[in-house]
Protein backbone atom coordinates (compact mmCIF):
# COMPACT_ATOMS: atom_id res chain seq x y z
CA UNK A 1 0.00 0.00 0.00
CA UNK A 2 2.72 2.45 1.00
CA UNK A 3 4.91 1.62 -1.99
CA UNK A 4 2.14 1.83 -4.60
CA UNK A 5 0.53 4.97 -3.21
CA UNK A 6 4.02 6.32 -2.58
CA UNK A 7 4.97 5.90 -6.24
CA UNK A 8 1.87 7.79 -7.26
CA UNK A 9 2.50 10.33 -4.52
CA UNK A 10 5.93 10.99 -6.03
CA UNK A 11 4.38 11.87 -9.37
CA UNK A 12 1.59 13.75 -7.65
CA UNK A 13 4.12 15.65 -5.56
CA UNK A 14 5.88 16.80 -8.72
CA UNK A 15 2.53 17.74 -10.24
CA UNK A 16 1.39 19.59 -7.12
CA UNK A 17 4.68 21.41 -6.77
CA UNK A 18 4.40 22.52 -10.39
CA UNK A 19 0.78 23.38 -9.66
CA UNK A 20 1.99 25.54 -6.79
CA UNK A 21 4.48 27.21 -9.13
CA UNK A 22 1.58 27.82 -11.50
CA UNK A 23 -0.46 29.44 -8.72
CA UNK A 24 2.56 31.55 -7.73
CA UNK A 25 2.93 32.73 -11.32
CA UNK A 26 -0.80 33.43 -11.49
CA UNK A 27 -0.70 35.38 -8.21
CA UNK A 28 2.16 37.56 -9.42
CA UNK A 29 0.42 38.11 -12.75
CA UNK A 30 -3.14 38.88 -11.63
CA UNK A 31 -3.21 39.27 -7.81
CA UNK A 32 -6.56 38.71 -6.05
CA UNK A 33 -8.68 41.50 -7.53
CA UNK A 34 -11.83 41.44 -9.66
CA UNK A 35 -10.16 40.13 -12.85
CA UNK A 36 -8.43 37.36 -10.90
CA UNK A 37 -11.71 36.37 -9.26
CA UNK A 38 -13.46 36.24 -12.64
CA UNK A 39 -10.81 33.90 -14.06
CA UNK A 40 -10.62 31.74 -10.92
CA UNK A 41 -14.39 31.28 -10.83
CA UNK A 42 -14.65 30.60 -14.57
CA UNK A 43 -11.89 28.00 -14.44
CA UNK A 44 -13.35 26.33 -11.37
CA UNK A 45 -16.50 25.28 -13.19
CA UNK A 46 -14.89 22.98 -15.81
CA UNK A 47 -12.11 22.15 -13.34
CA UNK A 48 -14.82 20.81 -11.05
CA UNK A 49 -15.26 18.00 -13.56
CA UNK A 50 -11.58 17.10 -13.28
CA UNK A 51 -11.96 16.73 -9.55
CA UNK A 52 -15.27 14.90 -9.79
CA UNK A 53 -14.18 12.59 -12.60
CA UNK A 54 -10.42 12.29 -12.39
CA UNK A 55 -10.46 11.95 -8.61
CA UNK A 56 -14.06 10.95 -8.05
CA UNK A 57 -17.31 9.81 -9.54
CA UNK A 58 -16.41 8.47 -12.97
CA UNK A 59 -13.45 6.46 -11.77
CA UNK A 60 -15.42 5.32 -8.72
CA UNK A 61 -18.14 3.91 -10.99
CA UNK A 62 -15.90 2.73 -13.83
CA UNK A 63 -12.92 1.05 -12.12
CA UNK A 64 -14.88 -1.68 -10.24
CA UNK A 65 -16.72 -2.59 -13.45
CA UNK A 66 -13.48 -2.53 -15.45
CA UNK A 67 -11.80 -4.84 -12.90
CA UNK A 68 -14.83 -7.13 -12.81
CA UNK A 69 -14.80 -7.53 -16.60
CA UNK A 70 -11.08 -8.31 -16.52
CA UNK A 71 -11.51 -10.99 -13.86
CA UNK A 72 -14.66 -12.64 -15.21
CA UNK A 73 -14.64 -12.18 -19.00
CA UNK A 74 -11.06 -11.39 -20.01
CA UNK A 75 -9.23 -8.57 -21.73
CA UNK A 76 -11.42 -8.43 -24.84
CA UNK A 77 -14.59 -7.74 -22.86
CA UNK A 78 -12.68 -5.32 -20.64
CA UNK A 79 -11.50 -3.17 -23.56
CA UNK A 80 -14.94 -3.36 -25.19
CA UNK A 81 -16.46 -1.99 -21.99
CA UNK A 82 -13.86 0.77 -21.92
CA UNK A 83 -14.68 1.83 -25.47
CA UNK A 84 -18.41 1.82 -24.74
CA UNK A 85 -17.86 4.13 -21.78
CA UNK A 86 -15.53 6.40 -23.76
CA UNK A 87 -18.06 6.61 -26.61
CA UNK A 88 -20.86 7.55 -24.23
CA UNK A 89 -18.63 10.06 -22.53
CA UNK A 90 -17.70 11.83 -25.75
CA UNK A 91 -21.34 12.13 -26.80
CA UNK A 92 -22.65 13.38 -23.46
CA UNK A 93 -19.75 15.71 -22.71
CA UNK A 94 -19.79 17.24 -26.21
CA UNK A 95 -23.53 17.82 -25.92
CA UNK A 96 -23.09 19.42 -22.50
CA UNK A 97 -20.28 21.67 -23.73
CA UNK A 98 -22.32 22.78 -26.73
CA UNK A 99 -25.41 23.63 -24.65
CA UNK A 100 -23.45 25.55 -22.03
CA UNK A 101 -21.52 27.56 -24.62
CA UNK A 102 -24.77 28.36 -26.45
CA UNK A 103 -26.39 29.48 -23.19
CA UNK A 104 -23.43 31.71 -22.32
CA UNK A 105 -23.44 33.27 -25.80
CA UNK A 106 -27.15 34.05 -25.56
CA UNK A 107 -26.72 35.56 -22.10
CA UNK A 108 -23.92 37.81 -23.39
CA UNK A 109 -25.99 38.84 -26.42
CA UNK A 110 -28.99 39.82 -24.32
CA UNK A 111 -26.81 41.91 -22.01
CA UNK A 112 -27.96 43.17 -18.65
CA UNK A 113 -24.93 41.86 -16.76
CA UNK A 114 -22.24 43.89 -15.04
CA UNK A 115 -18.67 44.14 -16.25
CA UNK A 116 -17.45 41.70 -13.56
CA UNK A 117 -19.99 39.04 -14.53
CA UNK A 118 -19.52 39.64 -18.28
CA UNK A 119 -15.77 39.01 -18.02
CA UNK A 120 -16.40 35.82 -16.06
CA UNK A 121 -18.90 34.56 -18.67
CA UNK A 122 -16.57 35.37 -21.56
CA UNK A 123 -13.76 33.46 -19.87
CA UNK A 124 -16.08 30.57 -19.05
CA UNK A 125 -17.09 30.28 -22.70
CA UNK A 126 -13.43 29.81 -23.62
CA UNK A 127 -12.46 27.33 -20.89
CA UNK A 128 -15.62 25.19 -20.67
CA UNK A 129 -14.59 22.74 -23.48
CA UNK A 130 -11.84 21.67 -21.07
CA UNK A 131 -14.59 19.56 -19.50
CA UNK A 132 -14.63 17.17 -22.47
CA UNK A 133 -10.85 16.85 -22.48
CA UNK A 134 -10.63 16.21 -18.77
CA UNK A 135 -13.39 13.60 -18.94
CA UNK A 136 -11.32 11.63 -21.43
CA UNK A 137 -8.20 12.04 -19.31
CA UNK A 138 -10.14 10.73 -16.30
CA UNK A 139 -11.21 7.54 -18.09
CA UNK A 140 -7.70 6.95 -19.41
CA UNK A 141 -6.35 7.43 -15.89
CA UNK A 142 -8.84 4.94 -14.46
CA UNK A 143 -7.89 2.35 -17.08
CA UNK A 144 -4.19 2.72 -16.33
CA UNK A 145 -4.80 2.62 -12.56
CA UNK A 146 -6.74 -0.63 -13.01
CA UNK A 147 -3.83 -2.11 -14.94
CA UNK A 148 -1.49 -1.28 -12.07
CA UNK A 149 -0.05 1.99 -13.39
CA UNK A 150 -0.19 4.84 -10.89
CA UNK A 151 2.91 6.92 -11.63
CA UNK A 152 2.30 7.56 -15.35
CA UNK A 153 -1.32 8.81 -15.07
CA UNK A 154 -0.33 11.15 -12.25
CA UNK A 155 2.38 12.60 -14.48
CA UNK A 156 -0.30 13.81 -16.90
CA UNK A 157 -1.20 16.57 -14.47
CA UNK A 158 2.46 17.59 -14.44
CA UNK A 159 2.33 18.17 -18.17
CA UNK A 160 -0.85 20.20 -17.72
CA UNK A 161 0.86 22.51 -15.23
CA UNK A 162 3.91 22.94 -17.47
CA UNK A 163 1.70 24.12 -20.35
CA UNK A 164 -0.23 26.53 -18.13
CA UNK A 165 2.94 28.01 -16.61
CA UNK A 166 4.41 28.52 -20.08
CA UNK A 167 1.20 30.28 -21.14
CA UNK A 168 1.50 32.84 -18.34
CA UNK A 169 5.20 33.49 -18.84
CA UNK A 170 5.50 33.36 -22.63
CA UNK A 171 2.10 34.09 -24.16
CA UNK A 172 -0.01 36.25 -21.83
CA UNK A 173 2.31 39.32 -21.74
CA UNK A 174 1.96 39.62 -25.54
CA UNK A 175 -1.78 38.87 -25.74
CA UNK A 176 -3.03 42.43 -25.14
CA UNK A 177 -2.35 45.81 -23.59
CA UNK A 178 -3.85 45.25 -20.14
CA UNK A 179 -4.77 42.49 -17.70
CA UNK A 180 -8.38 42.40 -18.88
CA UNK A 181 -7.18 41.27 -22.32
CA UNK A 182 -4.16 39.22 -21.25
CA UNK A 183 -6.28 37.05 -18.95
CA UNK A 184 -7.79 35.36 -22.05
CA UNK A 185 -4.38 33.88 -22.87
CA UNK A 186 -4.66 31.89 -19.63
CA UNK A 187 -8.09 30.64 -20.70
CA UNK A 188 -6.85 29.34 -24.06
CA UNK A 189 -3.83 27.85 -22.27
CA UNK A 190 -6.23 25.71 -20.24
CA UNK A 191 -7.54 24.09 -23.43
CA UNK A 192 -4.06 23.33 -24.76
CA UNK A 193 -3.14 21.84 -21.39
CA UNK A 194 -6.24 19.62 -21.45
CA UNK A 195 -5.28 18.17 -24.84
CA UNK A 196 -1.77 17.49 -23.56
CA UNK A 197 -3.00 15.74 -20.41
CA UNK A 198 -5.34 13.38 -22.25
CA UNK A 199 -2.97 12.62 -25.11
CA UNK A 200 -0.04 11.90 -22.80
CA UNK A 201 -1.67 8.70 -21.50
CA UNK A 202 -2.63 7.12 -24.83
CA UNK A 203 0.77 5.57 -25.74
CA UNK A 204 0.82 3.68 -22.44
CA UNK A 205 -2.72 2.41 -22.98
CA UNK A 206 -1.76 1.24 -26.48
CA UNK A 207 1.06 -0.82 -24.96
CA UNK A 208 -1.49 -2.51 -22.70
CA UNK A 209 -3.59 -3.50 -25.71
CA UNK A 210 -6.20 -0.74 -25.82
CA UNK A 211 -7.43 0.37 -29.24
CA UNK A 212 -10.03 3.17 -29.49
CA UNK A 213 -13.21 1.97 -31.18
CA UNK A 214 -16.68 3.43 -31.47
CA UNK A 215 -19.13 1.28 -29.50
CA UNK A 216 -22.77 2.39 -29.62
CA UNK A 217 -23.54 3.28 -26.00
CA UNK A 218 -27.29 3.64 -26.29
CA UNK A 219 -28.26 0.18 -25.02
CA UNK A 220 -24.95 -0.99 -23.62
CA UNK A 221 -25.34 -2.66 -20.21
CA UNK A 222 -21.91 -1.51 -19.01
CA UNK A 223 -22.68 2.11 -19.83
CA UNK A 224 -26.00 1.85 -18.01
CA UNK A 225 -24.28 0.47 -14.94
CA UNK A 226 -21.64 3.19 -14.94
CA UNK A 227 -24.29 5.91 -15.34
CA UNK A 228 -26.46 4.38 -12.62
CA UNK A 229 -23.57 4.41 -10.15
CA UNK A 230 -21.96 7.59 -11.37
CA UNK A 231 -24.88 9.97 -10.80
CA UNK A 232 -25.08 9.46 -7.02
CA UNK A 233 -21.32 9.05 -6.81
CA UNK A 234 -20.88 12.51 -8.31
CA UNK A 235 -22.42 13.93 -5.15
CA UNK A 236 -21.11 11.27 -2.81
CA UNK A 237 -17.38 11.57 -3.42
CA UNK A 238 -17.40 15.27 -4.25
CA UNK A 239 -18.26 16.91 -0.95
CA UNK A 240 -15.17 19.10 -1.03
CA UNK A 241 -15.54 20.07 -4.67
CA UNK A 242 -19.25 20.88 -4.44
CA UNK A 243 -18.70 22.82 -1.25
CA UNK A 244 -15.98 24.85 -2.94
CA UNK A 245 -18.03 25.74 -6.03
CA UNK A 246 -21.20 26.54 -4.05
CA UNK A 247 -19.38 28.69 -1.53
CA UNK A 248 -17.42 30.40 -4.29
CA UNK A 249 -20.68 31.18 -6.11
CA UNK A 250 -22.05 32.90 -3.01
CA UNK A 251 -18.73 34.68 -2.53
CA UNK A 252 -18.64 35.81 -6.16
CA UNK A 253 -22.11 37.32 -5.76
CA UNK A 254 -21.15 39.12 -2.54
CA UNK A 255 -17.87 40.27 -4.05
CA UNK A 256 -19.68 41.76 -7.03
CA UNK A 257 -22.14 43.54 -4.75
CA UNK A 258 -19.74 44.85 -2.09
CA UNK A 259 -16.33 45.04 -3.75
CA UNK A 260 -14.78 42.66 -1.20
CA UNK A 261 -11.96 40.36 -2.32
CA UNK A 262 -13.04 36.81 -1.49
CA UNK A 263 -12.99 34.36 -4.42
CA UNK A 264 -9.35 34.58 -5.46
CA UNK A 265 -8.13 34.87 -1.84
CA UNK A 266 -9.93 31.66 -0.90
CA UNK A 267 -8.66 29.91 -4.03
CA UNK A 268 -5.05 30.56 -3.02
CA UNK A 269 -5.79 29.06 0.41
CA UNK A 270 -7.40 26.00 -1.21
CA UNK A 271 -4.37 25.48 -3.42
CA UNK A 272 -2.04 25.48 -0.44
CA UNK A 273 -4.21 22.99 1.44
CA UNK A 274 -4.52 20.76 -1.63
CA UNK A 275 -0.76 20.27 -1.80
CA UNK A 276 -0.63 17.76 1.09
CA UNK A 277 -4.16 16.52 0.36
CA UNK A 278 -3.29 15.69 -3.23
CA UNK A 279 0.18 14.32 -2.59
CA UNK A 280 -0.90 11.72 -0.06
CA UNK A 281 -4.67 11.80 0.46
CA UNK A 282 -5.73 11.57 -3.18
CA UNK A 283 -2.83 9.26 -4.05
CA UNK A 284 -3.79 6.81 -1.30
CA UNK A 285 -7.49 7.01 -2.18
CA UNK A 286 -6.73 6.39 -5.86
CA UNK A 287 -4.66 3.32 -4.97
CA UNK A 288 -7.31 2.01 -2.55
CA UNK A 289 -10.26 2.04 -4.96
CA UNK A 290 -9.06 -0.73 -7.34
CA UNK A 291 -7.49 -2.56 -4.39
CA UNK A 292 -10.70 -2.54 -2.35
CA UNK A 293 -12.77 -3.32 -5.44
CA UNK A 294 -10.64 -6.42 -6.09
CA UNK A 295 -10.97 -7.58 -2.46
CA UNK A 296 -14.72 -7.01 -2.53
CA UNK A 297 -15.05 -8.93 -5.82
CA UNK A 298 -13.18 -11.87 -4.23
CA UNK A 299 -15.24 -11.50 -1.01
CA UNK A 300 -12.09 -11.09 1.08
CA UNK A 301 -13.76 -8.82 3.61
CA UNK A 302 -11.27 -9.22 6.51
CA UNK A 303 -8.52 -8.06 4.17
CA UNK A 304 -10.87 -5.32 2.91
CA UNK A 305 -11.39 -3.96 6.43
CA UNK A 306 -7.69 -4.18 7.26
CA UNK A 307 -6.66 -2.34 4.07
CA UNK A 308 -9.21 0.40 4.73
CA UNK A 309 -8.20 0.77 8.38
CA UNK A 310 -4.49 0.86 7.54
CA UNK A 311 -5.05 3.35 4.75
CA UNK A 312 -6.96 5.71 7.01
CA UNK A 313 -4.30 5.38 9.70
CA UNK A 314 -1.55 6.40 7.29
CA UNK A 315 -3.75 9.23 6.03
CA UNK A 316 -4.32 10.65 9.51
CA UNK A 317 -0.65 10.29 10.39
CA UNK A 318 0.59 12.42 7.49
CA UNK A 319 -2.22 14.96 7.44
CA UNK A 320 -2.24 15.71 11.18
CA UNK A 321 1.20 17.32 11.07
CA UNK A 322 0.46 18.93 7.69
CA UNK A 323 -2.70 20.59 9.05
CA UNK A 324 -0.84 21.85 12.12
CA UNK A 325 1.84 23.47 9.97
CA UNK A 326 -0.73 25.06 7.65
CA UNK A 327 -2.47 26.65 10.63
CA UNK A 328 0.61 27.90 12.48
CA UNK A 329 2.67 28.95 9.46
CA UNK A 330 -0.15 30.12 7.18
CA UNK A 331 0.96 33.74 6.86
CA UNK A 332 4.69 33.10 6.24
CA UNK A 333 3.78 30.38 3.72
CA UNK A 334 1.49 32.68 1.76
CA UNK A 335 4.02 35.51 1.98
CA UNK A 336 6.84 33.31 0.67
CA UNK A 337 4.88 31.81 -2.19
CA UNK A 338 2.63 34.58 -3.45
CA UNK A 339 3.53 38.06 -2.21
CA UNK A 340 5.01 39.73 -5.28
CA UNK A 341 3.76 41.68 -8.28
CA UNK A 342 0.00 42.21 -8.08
CA UNK A 343 -0.23 40.11 -4.89
CA UNK A 344 0.20 42.60 -2.03
CA UNK A 345 0.65 42.38 1.75
CA UNK A 346 -3.13 42.84 2.11
CA UNK A 347 -3.62 39.89 -0.25
CA UNK A 348 -1.35 37.84 2.03
CA UNK A 349 -3.46 38.64 5.09
CA UNK A 350 -6.68 37.68 3.34
CA UNK A 351 -5.38 34.38 1.93
CA UNK A 352 -3.53 33.33 5.10
CA UNK A 353 -6.58 33.88 7.31
CA UNK A 354 -8.65 31.77 4.89
CA UNK A 355 -5.98 29.04 5.06
CA UNK A 356 -5.98 29.00 8.87
CA UNK A 357 -9.76 28.48 8.86
CA UNK A 358 -9.65 25.83 6.12
CA UNK A 359 -6.62 23.78 7.24
CA UNK A 360 -8.40 21.62 9.89
CA UNK A 361 -10.52 20.13 7.11
CA UNK A 362 -7.40 18.54 5.60
CA UNK A 363 -7.91 15.44 7.77
CA UNK A 364 -11.66 15.22 7.31
CA UNK A 365 -11.86 15.75 3.56
CA UNK A 366 -9.11 13.21 2.95
CA UNK A 367 -11.00 10.76 5.16
CA UNK A 368 -14.21 11.40 3.20
CA UNK A 369 -12.33 10.61 -0.02
CA UNK A 370 -11.14 7.25 1.32
CA UNK A 371 -14.34 6.21 3.11
CA UNK A 372 -16.51 7.03 0.09
CA UNK A 373 -14.33 4.76 -2.02
CA UNK A 374 -14.95 1.93 0.41
CA UNK A 375 -18.66 2.21 -0.35
CA UNK A 376 -18.03 2.38 -4.11
CA UNK A 377 -15.80 -0.69 -4.00
CA UNK A 378 -18.80 -2.57 -2.54
CA UNK A 379 -21.10 -1.19 -5.26
CA UNK A 380 -22.91 1.30 -3.01
CA UNK A 381 -23.06 4.87 -4.31
CA UNK A 382 -26.35 5.97 -2.73
CA UNK A 383 -25.32 6.25 0.91
CA UNK A 384 -22.38 8.62 0.32
CA UNK A 385 -24.64 10.66 -1.97
CA UNK A 386 -27.30 11.04 0.70
CA UNK A 387 -24.75 11.99 3.36
CA UNK A 388 -23.04 14.53 1.13
CA UNK A 389 -26.37 16.10 0.22
CA UNK A 390 -27.04 16.66 3.93
CA UNK A 391 -23.58 18.13 4.41
CA UNK A 392 -23.94 20.42 1.41
CA UNK A 393 -27.09 21.89 2.90
CA UNK A 394 -25.36 22.22 6.26
CA UNK A 395 -22.45 24.01 4.61
CA UNK A 396 -24.74 26.62 3.06
CA UNK A 397 -26.70 27.09 6.29
CA UNK A 398 -23.47 27.72 8.21
CA UNK A 399 -21.83 29.82 5.51
CA UNK A 400 -24.48 32.47 4.87
CA UNK A 401 -24.47 34.00 8.37
CA UNK A 402 -20.68 33.70 8.57
CA UNK A 403 -20.22 35.65 5.32
CA UNK A 404 -22.25 38.53 6.70
CA UNK A 405 -20.68 38.49 10.18
CA UNK A 406 -16.99 38.21 9.26
CA UNK A 407 -15.40 41.66 8.79
CA UNK A 408 -14.48 42.85 5.32
CA UNK A 409 -11.04 41.51 4.44
CA UNK A 410 -11.59 38.27 6.37
CA UNK A 411 -14.68 36.93 4.60
CA UNK A 412 -12.63 34.31 2.78
CA UNK A 413 -12.12 32.75 6.22
CA UNK A 414 -15.87 32.23 6.47
CA UNK A 415 -15.71 29.90 3.48
CA UNK A 416 -12.91 27.91 5.09
CA UNK A 417 -14.65 27.57 8.44
CA UNK A 418 -17.94 26.48 6.90
CA UNK A 419 -16.19 23.83 4.81
CA UNK A 420 -14.26 22.55 7.84
CA UNK A 421 -17.43 22.14 9.93
CA UNK A 422 -19.46 20.41 7.21
CA UNK A 423 -16.62 18.01 6.39
CA UNK A 424 -16.36 16.95 10.04
CA UNK A 425 -20.05 16.05 10.04
CA UNK A 426 -19.55 14.19 6.75
CA UNK A 427 -16.89 11.94 8.30
CA UNK A 428 -19.09 11.18 11.30
CA UNK A 429 -22.07 10.19 9.17
CA UNK A 430 -19.96 8.08 6.80
CA UNK A 431 -18.45 6.24 9.78
CA UNK A 432 -21.89 5.44 11.15
CA UNK A 433 -23.17 4.30 7.73
CA UNK A 434 -20.13 2.11 7.12
CA UNK A 435 -20.64 0.40 10.48
CA UNK A 436 -24.25 -0.38 9.54
CA UNK A 437 -23.25 -1.74 6.13
CA UNK A 438 -20.31 -3.74 7.47
CA UNK A 439 -21.03 -4.70 11.12
CA UNK A 440 -17.51 -6.04 11.69
CA UNK A 441 -16.01 -2.73 10.69
CA UNK A 442 -14.73 -0.85 13.75
CA UNK A 443 -13.68 2.79 13.66
CA UNK A 444 -12.70 2.74 17.35
CA UNK A 445 -9.23 1.18 16.77
CA UNK A 446 -8.38 4.34 14.82
CA UNK A 447 -9.42 6.74 17.57
CA UNK A 448 -6.63 6.06 20.05
CA UNK A 449 -3.83 6.43 17.47
CA UNK A 450 -5.61 9.50 16.10
CA UNK A 451 -5.67 11.06 19.56
CA UNK A 452 -1.91 10.44 19.83
CA UNK A 453 -1.35 11.97 16.41
CA UNK A 454 -3.38 15.07 17.25
CA UNK A 455 -1.57 15.51 20.57
CA UNK A 456 1.81 15.17 18.86
CA UNK A 457 0.69 17.56 16.10
CA UNK A 458 -0.39 20.07 18.75
CA UNK A 459 3.03 19.92 20.40
CA UNK A 460 4.66 20.28 16.97
CA UNK A 461 2.43 23.27 16.20
CA UNK A 462 3.41 25.05 19.42
CA UNK A 463 7.06 24.30 18.64
CA UNK A 464 6.73 25.73 15.13
CA UNK A 465 4.96 28.84 16.47
CA UNK A 466 7.73 29.49 19.02
CA UNK A 467 10.55 28.88 16.53
CA UNK A 468 8.89 31.11 13.94
CA UNK A 469 8.76 33.95 16.44
CA UNK A 470 12.41 33.43 17.31
CA UNK A 471 13.41 33.38 13.65
CA UNK A 472 11.65 36.67 12.89
CA UNK A 473 13.06 38.32 16.05
CA UNK A 474 16.64 37.25 15.33
CA UNK A 475 16.89 37.14 11.55
CA UNK A 476 13.88 38.98 10.11
CA UNK A 477 12.33 38.28 6.71
CA UNK A 478 13.83 40.92 4.43
CA UNK A 479 15.25 38.56 1.79
CA UNK A 480 13.88 35.54 -0.04
CA UNK A 481 16.28 33.22 1.79
CA UNK A 482 15.14 34.57 5.15
CA UNK A 483 11.51 34.04 4.12
CA UNK A 484 12.37 30.46 3.16
CA UNK A 485 14.00 29.93 6.54
CA UNK A 486 10.99 31.51 8.26
CA UNK A 487 8.84 28.69 6.89
CA UNK A 488 11.10 25.66 6.65
CA UNK A 489 13.26 25.95 9.77
CA UNK A 490 10.28 25.80 12.19
CA UNK A 491 8.43 23.28 10.00
CA UNK A 492 11.32 20.80 9.74
CA UNK A 493 12.10 20.89 13.46
CA UNK A 494 8.41 20.52 14.31
CA UNK A 495 7.95 17.63 11.86
CA UNK A 496 10.93 15.76 13.29
CA UNK A 497 9.54 16.30 16.76
CA UNK A 498 6.17 14.95 15.62
CA UNK A 499 7.79 11.86 14.15
CA UNK A 500 9.79 11.32 17.33
CA UNK A 501 6.76 11.65 19.61
CA UNK A 502 4.58 9.31 17.54
CA UNK A 503 7.40 6.75 17.34
CA UNK A 504 8.02 7.01 21.09
CA UNK A 505 4.38 6.28 21.93
CA UNK A 506 4.47 3.26 19.62
CA UNK A 507 2.16 4.25 16.77
CA UNK A 508 2.21 1.64 14.02
CA UNK A 509 2.00 4.28 11.30
CA UNK A 510 5.24 5.91 12.45
CA UNK A 511 6.91 2.50 12.65
CA UNK A 512 5.74 1.42 9.19
CA UNK A 513 6.81 4.63 7.51
CA UNK A 514 10.19 4.50 9.25
CA UNK A 515 10.65 0.93 8.05
CA UNK A 516 9.69 1.92 4.51
CA UNK A 517 12.38 4.60 4.40
CA UNK A 518 15.01 2.37 6.02
CA UNK A 519 14.48 -0.92 4.21
CA UNK A 520 12.25 -0.07 1.27
CA UNK A 521 9.27 -2.00 2.66
CA UNK A 522 6.78 -1.33 5.46
CA UNK A 523 7.10 -3.27 8.69
CA UNK A 524 4.87 -6.22 9.30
Amino acid sequence: MLKSSGAMAGATLLSRLLGMVRVMVYARFMGDGAIASAFVYAFQIPNLFRRLLGEGALTAAFIPLFKHKEKTEGDKAMWHTANAVVSALVVVAALGVGLVMLGISLALMWGGVGDHTRLMLELLRVVFPYMLLVCLAAVFMGMLNSRGFFFIPAMGATLLNVVMIATVLLVAPHWGDDLGEQIFALAFGVLVAGVAQAGFQLPYLFREGYRPRWVAPWRNDSVREVVRKMIPATIGVAAFQFNIIITQTLAFWIERATGAKIVAAFEYAVRLMELPQGVFGVSLATFLLPTLAGLAADKQFPEFRDALRRGMGYLFFVNAIAAAMLIVLAEPMVRLLFERGEFTADSTRRASFALMCLAPSLLTYSAVNVMARAFYAMGDTKVPMQISAVCLCLNIVVLVPLLFTFPKGQQAGALGLANALSSLVNVGLLSYALKRKMPKWEFQPLLRPLAGMLLAAGVAGVTAWFLHGQWVANFGRETVWLKIGEVFAPAIVAALGYWGITAAIGLREARDLTALFRRGRPGE
